[in-house]
């Protein structure tokens, strides 16, 4: 493979226009030319398999029309607008909506339930939020916590406490004129999945979309090429659907495929198999359903891909070498977050190493750091951090504002011009990032710094194994013992649990570092997961010490 590389990273030079407004580049200046107008912007196809096409004149008259009727509803510059809907057109039209008017979308996912939802929209002190059928009951049960919360506006729902989607803007105009906001005002407020903790709201500006661009385009291998049609499972409201999906390929002026509905293998494969889907954002736990369910997809489907990139929880060599071998695409994984996304990945552009991160993307400065906040030497692990400043000393438009109303927190977030992704990882002489586990989720067991990534990629490539999490239980001698929580696949849950978890632990000792062998393996059929399909590792751990706990107290 030609490496281009080392000429496309020191050479990318940002142009953030003073003026930037997302709804505009992505949405109206297509539907602007009537030509460009009558292109495709979404493929929508819902639970029952019924389908529709909107194009991007549709798209814009339709977010006009919202517009019109949330600037009679008194929602002003600023002002924080929830979004709780599936992949659906009137979800993209609300978004343009919002930054139409120069407000702030909330985006949130229909899976976070009353609770999750209240505790989001009273911290963001929304005003309006809008939501479809499979969201409503929840988010009015949520409103009773939100005191701010006073106009709710609902598809294919009805309920006297909110303002019905087709009155509304049956009575609106198509005509609009989008507020003409400086590139960085805040565009979007998004709330961390909570892998640690409590969550928080990142809040991004306009041209934080601008900010995305080289990594979008790289790790899609230089999209857009003609004809090519976009597809994710992951959900429109997190940063992988949102800034790795919808908004980079709107802007692009090309067709992402929307679709409701319970993620299943077989379904994902006929929906890129249906429109011809060249690429895709495929998170890791997607691609692992897709390779257990159908290891040879195929010898059953005729696909289009050219490209998937994959983000949200470390690839591993495993799900890498099968996609290659199976699906006939090298997936390109990118590192990034909801404060700081596209920082670092792989593209066809320069060789892939298999379990690698990648390199950093063009336009960013990214460095691995020690305690003291300077660079790490060559292959040390230290934490991934991003300056706000690129090379060439221009600001880097892909970094947050800060937390909302969390000065606290958006302080600790930074070391100098060093914002600190809490990742952590090393780099080898050829400027890989190898990923070594989230900062909070590494341990020590007998002296021993254990990082779970690795560990769980070596179980993954066991074919018994269908997903795993590795955390530490409390232990007297040793500080702690690595325990792995394990899923079986569907052929390995009958056999024998005792001679299993002998055979997994030798599988991984004769792999990995005899210190890295799980001590305990519990056979589990579910993990506690993030709306984005990321593993709550915190959760696990809380479970170990709690559980350890209680021999203590019983004792006393």
């Amino acid at each position: 493979m030609n490496d281009q590389y080392s000429e496309l990273y020191p050479t990318y030079q940002w142009f953030v226009p003073s003026q930037f407004n997302i709804a505009q580049a992505c949405v109206h200046r297509w539907a602007e030319n009537p030509l460009e107008g009558r292109r495709i912007a979404i493929f929508h196809e819902n639970e029952l398999g019924q389908r529709e096409v909107w194009t991007y004149s549709r798209l814009s008259e339709t977010a006009n029309q919202l517009a019109n009727g949330l600037t009679k509803m008194g929602v002003q510059p600023g002002d924080r607008v929830a979004l709780v809907m599936g992949q659906r057109p009137e979800a993209v039209a609300s978004y343009m909506a919002i930054f139409s008017v120069g407000a702030v979308a909330l985006p949130l996912s229909p899976l976070f339930g009353p609770d999750g939802l209240a505790a989001r929209l009273r911290d963001a002190d929304a005003r309006v939020a809008i939501v479809d059928s499979s969201t409503a009951p929840d988010l009015l049960q949520a409103q009773i916590q939100c005191p701010a919360l006073s106009q709710i506006i609902a598809l294919e729902f009805q309920h006297e406490a909110t303002i019905p989607w087709r009155s509304l803007l049956a009575r609106q105009t198509t005509v609009f004129k989008t507020l003409a906001t400086k590139s960085g005002s805040p565009a979007l407020l998004l709330y961390t999945s909570g892998t640690t903790g409590a969550p928080k709201g990142a809040l991004l500006t306009h041209s934080a979309l601008i900010g995305n661009l080289p990594g979008f385009v790289a790790s899609q291998n230089w999209f857009p090429q003609k004809s090519d049609v976009f597809w994710t499972p992951a959900d429109w409201a997190w940063t992988g659907g949102l800034m790795g999906a919808l908004l980079p390929t709107l802007y692009f002026g090309h067709a992402i495929v929307g679709t409701l509905g319970r993620f299943s293998a077989t379904r994902a494969l006929e929906i890129m198999e249906r429109y011809r889907v060249t690429n895709a954002f495929l998170p890791p736990t997607a691609l692992k359903l897709i390779m257990q369910e159908v290891p040879a997809p195929r010898e059953h489907y005729q696909l289009a891909l050219r490209a998937i990139a994959a983000g949200g929880e470390s690839l591993g060599p495993p799900i890498f070498e099968w996609c290659h071998a199976a699906l006939g695409v090298a997936p390109n994984e990118m590192f990034g977050q909801a404060e700081m996304n596209y920082l670092i990945g792989n593209s066809h552009k320069w060789p892939v190493r298999p379990g690698s991160m990648g390199r950093p993307y063009p336009g960013h400065q990214v460095a691995v750091l020690d305690a003291r906040g300077k660079p790490c030497a060559v292959g040390a692990v230290g934490e991934i951090a991003l300056n706000r400043y690129d090379i060439h000393g221009h600001p880097d438009p892909i970094l947050f504002l800060g937390y909302w109303r969390n000065d606290a927190a958006t302080q600790s977030k930074f070391t100098g011009d060093w914002c600190l992704s809490g990742d952590l990882a090393s780099v080898d002489q050829d400027g890989y990032y190898w990923y070594a586990g989230r900062a909070d989720d590494v341990f020590k067991s007998s002296g021993h710094r254990i990082g779970p990534g690795e560990i769980e990629d070596c179980l993954l490539r066991h074919p018994a194994v269908a997903n795993a999490a590795v955390v530490p239980k409390p232990d007297s001698t040793r500080g702690a013992l690595i325990k792995a929580y394990v899923i079986l696949s569907s052929g390995a849950r009958e056999r024998d649990a005792q001679a299993l978890q002998k055979e997994l632990q030798e599988h991984v000792k004769s792999r990995l570092a005899s210190y890295q062998m799980p001590r305990e393996i519990e056979f589990v059929d579910s993990l506690p997961l993030t709306s984005t399909g990321k593993i709550r590792r915190h959760v696990l751990r809380a479970r170990e010490q709690q559980r350890s706990a209680i021999p203590a107290k019983a004792a006393k």
